[in-house]
C-alpha cells in the first residue's frame, strides 16, 4: 500500500471535558478521527501487543476508503508500523479509529519509517532470508520474472506482527539473493482482503491490456471467496484492479500459467479437498475442465524434465503441504501416475514457483513459519531453491537444492578432505559466524547415527535405526548405506538442511541458544569432504 509521513499537520478535536462531579473520569475525551495534509512519504503508527483490535479507516477525496484493523497503542508502543503515503501527497487524509482513540495523537508523518536507523540490523533479523520491514508475512504470491527482476509478492499485514488485514507485499531482486522491498501492491477493498494467488506476463496481449502486461490473480476474501485480477503496464510499479472483478469463484488460491502447446492459459484453483483446472484465451473468461482430488490449499502445477533430459518430462502437482504427485497433463486434465510423496519436512508451507524464468529453472520460494521473537516483523521467506525431477531406485522423485546464487554471499571458506568428525571439531572451534553455508559428504563409521549442533542445540540428527532425519523418513539410493550428502544454510533464526542432494528438504527454526559455540559434530563419523562458507548478509 502506498499511504506517507514529520510530525503530522493534524486536527485532533476535543469532544469536551468531563468532570468528577458529573460522575465522569475527569479525562478529556478525544475525537476518534484526525485529519492531516500529507506532506511526507510515510505515516508511522504505534502498536501495542495488548490493546484490543479495532477498525481503522483511511479516506481521502477521489479514492476508495481503506478499512483495516489494528492494535493502536494508547501509551508507550511496543513497536511501530508504517504505511507508504507517496500516492497521497498534497491530499487531506482522514483517519478514524473505532477503539480507544488516544493513540491517534501519536501518529505522525516522516520521510523515514520509525526505526529506520536500525532497519535490517535488528537483533533477530534474518540476514540471508527475505523478511518484510514491518508487520506479518506468510504465503509467497505472484512469483514472476520480468525485465531483469524477480518479483516476490507475499501475504502481508502491514499494521501488525500477527496475521490480519491480508494484503500483497512486494519486493524485487536482480539475483534471488539481495531484495528491495517496495510499497504494498494490493490492499483490501470492498470485495474483501487479499488472499493468495499468482502472476503471469501476458506477452502477446491476450487480455487486451497491452503486450508484456504483468497480471496478478488473487482471491478476494469477502463474505465469499472470489478470484480477481489486477494488472500493471509499468513492469509492476503500479497496479490497476480489473473493473470486471471478480472473474471467477468461489474457490481460492489461483495458480495461472501459459500452456504453449494449446496456446491458452491454465488456472488451477483449490476447492475443499481437490484442485480444479480451468482454461482461458483472454485471462478474463474461464471454462472448467477437470478436478484432481487429494490436495489442500495453494495449488501448483508445472512440467520438469526427468534427469535434465529434453523430451522426457513429467508434470508435478502439489499443495501447500508440499506433498506431490507426478503425472501427465494435456492442458485440460492432470492425470496422476505416482504419489503422493513428500520432499519437505519442517516449517515450509505454501511454497510457489516462478513463472517466466529467463533460464528455464523451476525456482521455488516457501513461507518459513518461524516466529521472529520480539521483532516488529514476523515470519520469513525460505531461501530460494531449484526443483528438479530425478530417477531413483524408488522411481522418479522431486529434489530441492538452494539456488546457485548462494555463492554470491560466500566469504571465508574452510575445506577438508578425508577427516574424522573429532578432528573437524578441533579445526572449526574458532568459527563464530552465525551465517553459514555447509556442504558435506559424511559417513557414519560406528553406530547408527550422528548429530549436528549449533549454539549448543542439536539442529540435525540422523537415526539409522528408524532411517530418519529429524523424524522424517529418509531412504537413500543404496539400501543400508550410512553415507550422506548434506547441505545446510544457517541464519539468525533458522536453518535449512538438504539431504541426499535435495531429496529431503528440512527447514526449521533455531532454538534459543544455550552457548556461544558454533558448529559441532557428534558421533563416530568421517567426512569424505566438508566445505564451510561464512556468508555475507543480503541487506544493503
Amino acid at each position: 500500500m502506498r499511504i506517507s509521513g514529520l510530525i503530522i499537520v493534524a486536527c485532533v478535536v476535543f469532544a469536551g471535558c468531563s468532570s468528577p462531579e458529573n460522575g465522569k473520569t475527569g479525562r478529556s475525551s478525544i475525537s476518534d478521527e484526525i485529519s492531516l495534509t500529507i506532506t511526507k512519504k510515510y505515516l508511522n503508527l504505534p502498536v501495542s501487543n495488548t490493546a484490543e483490535r479495532a477498525k481503522i479507516s483511511f479516506r481521502t477525496g477521489g479514492r476508495p476508503e481503506l478499512n483495516m484493523v489494528m492494535r493502536l497503542a494508547q501509551g508507550k508502543p511496543d513497536y511501530w508500523v508504517f504505511l507508504d503515503m507517496e500516492d497521497y501527497r498534497g491530499k487531506i487524509l482522514k483517519i478514524k479509529y473505532e477503539g480507544n482513540p488516544a493513540g491517534l495523537h501519536s501518529v505522525y508523518q516522516d520521510d523515514a519509517i520509525n526505526g529506520q536507523d536500525s532497519l535490517y540490523r535488528e537483533s533477530n533479523r534474518p540476514q540471508i532470508h527475505f523478511t518484510t520491514r514491518r508487520g506479518w508475512n506468510n504465503d509467497p504470491n505472484g512469483l514472476v520474472w520480468f525485465d531483469g527482476k524477480y518479483h516476490l509478492f507475499y501475504q502481508h499485514n502491514p499494521l501488525e506482527r500477527n496475521w490480519e488485514n491480508m494484503s500483497w507485499g512486494h519486493a524485487v531482486s536482480n539475483d534471488l539473493v539481495h531484495w528491495k522491498e517496495l510499497s504494498d501492491a494490493l490492499l483490501p477493498d470492498s470485495l474483501g482482503t487479499i488472499f493468495s494467488g499468482s502472476a503471469v506476463i501476458d506477452k502477446e496481449n491476450t487480455s487486451g491490456w497491452g503486450k508484456n502486461t504483468m497480471v496478478l490473480f488473487y482471491t478476494s476474501a469477502g463474505k465469499k471467496m472470489k478470484q480477481c485480477i489486477a494488472y500493471s503496464a509499468d513492469s509492476g510499479k503500479t497496479f490497476t484492479k480489473y473493473a470486471g472483478n471478480p472473474v471467477i469463484g468461489p474457490d481460492r488460491d489461483p495458480r495461472v500459467f501459459w500452456y504453449a502447446p494449446g496456446k491458452h492459459w491454465v488456472l488451477v484453483l483449490y476447492n475443499e479437498n481437490y484442485n480444479m483446472i480451468y482454461n482461458s484465451t483472454d485471462l478474463k473468461n474461464w471454462e472448467f475442465k477437470s478436478n484432481v482430488d487429494g490436495f489442500y490449499e495453494c495449488p501448483e502445477l508445472f512440467e520438469l524434465p526427468v534427469d535434465g533430459k529434453a523430451g522426457n518430462s513429467k508434470w508435478v502437482m502439489y499443495g501447500a503441504s508440499g506433498t506431490y504427485m507426478t503425472g501427465s497433463f494435456d492442458g485440460m486434465k492432470f492425470t496422476p501416475e505416482h504419489g503422493k510423496y513428500f520432499y519437505t519436512w519442517g516449517c515450509q508451507y505454501a511454497a510457489q514457483t516462478y513463472n517466466n524464468t529467463p533460464d528455464g529453472r523451476r525456482i521455488q520460494i516457501g513461507w518459513g513459519r518461524v516466529d521472529q521473537k520480539d521483532m516488529p516483523f514476523n515470519q520469513m521467506m525460505l531461501f530460494p531453491c531449484e526443483l528438479t525431477l530425478r530417477t531413483t531406485p524408488d522411481g522418479i522423485r522431486l529434489f530441492c537444492e538452494p539456488v546457485r546464487e548462494i555463492e554470491k554471499l560466500h566469504q571465508n571458506n574452510m575445506t577438508f578432505k578425508e577427516i574424522s568428525g573429532t578432528d573437524v571439531n578441533e579445526k572449526i572451534k574458532e568459527i563464530r559466524s552465525g551465517l553459514l553455508h555447509i556442504t558435506a559428504d559424511i559417513e557414519v563409521t560406528k553406530g547408527l547415527g550422528f548429530e549436528i549442533l549449533f549454539r549448543g542445540n542439536t539442529i540435525l540428527t540422523y537415526d539409522g535405526n528408524f532411517g530418519q532425519f529429524n523424524g522424517a523418513p529418509y531412504v537413500g539410493n543404496i539400501p543400508g548405506s550410512l553415507r550422506f550428502n548434506i547441505e545446510m544454510l544457517i541464519d539468525k533464526t533458522s536453518f535449512e538442511a538438504y539431504i541426499g542432494n535435495g531429496r529431503l528438504f528440512i527447514p526449521e527454526a533455531l532454538k534459543e541458544k544455550k552457548t556461544e559455540d558454533g558448529l559441532f559434530f557428534r558421533g563416530d563419523i568421517r567426512f569424505h569432504s566438508l566445505d564451510i562458507h561464512e556468508l555475507d548478509q543480503i541487506w544493503n
